[in-house]
């Protein structure tokens, strides 16, 4: 064998190996406690996305769907939070789901005005003590409200604070 080569090519090689440890730390399993958070932060903003459009709502005006994308991916994660909460989340996402199966019959029947009937007033009330409860849990496990709150790497890298 050549070794004499192999200096030539030791920054190539150690790139490589660097981009490999680099790709090996990024992906590394983040604890419970984060995906909890990260579940938590993603009904949160589900929940109030979905009490401005209830507000659209009463307001008398027809919205085309409700946001379930999160709730769909969690619902069966949710364990760590308490009864009450699960079930109050539970009721307001049935709800929204119902209202959004609602929407998707009209539409495959091609009605050229769709009425879907729902509670928005218990809807209302259930995102609203929905939202308090997720603010709570976060409250308590990150000292912040705001899933924005916390700042990353790459937020201290480019400037943000």
């Amino acid at each position: 064998m050549d070794f004499g080569d192999l200096s030539d090519n030791l920054p190539v090689i150690g790139t490589i190996i660097g981009l490999i440890l680099l790709q090996f730390f990024l992906r590394r399993r983040r604890s419970p406690e984060a995906s909890e958070q990260q579940t938590v932060q993603n009904l949160l903003s589900e929940v109030r996305v979905n009490l401005r459009l209830v507000d659209v709502l009463l307001d008398g005006e027809q919205i085309k769907r409700f946001i379930v994308t999160h709730w769909s991916m969690s619902k069966n994660k949710i364990g760590f939070l308490e009864q009450s909460v699960q079930g109050t989340l539970t009721d307001a996402f049935t709800i929204a789901e119902d209202y959004n199966q609602q929407v998707a019959a009209y539409k495959k029947f091609k009605t050229a005005h769709y009425i879907a009937s729902i509670n928005a007033g218990k809807m209302k009330d259930k995102l609203t003590q929905s939202k308090t409860a997720l603010e709570e849990w976060l409250m308590t496990r990150t000292g912040s409200k705001d899933p924005a709150g916390k700042s990353g790497v790459f937020d201290d890298l480019i400037g943000k604070t």
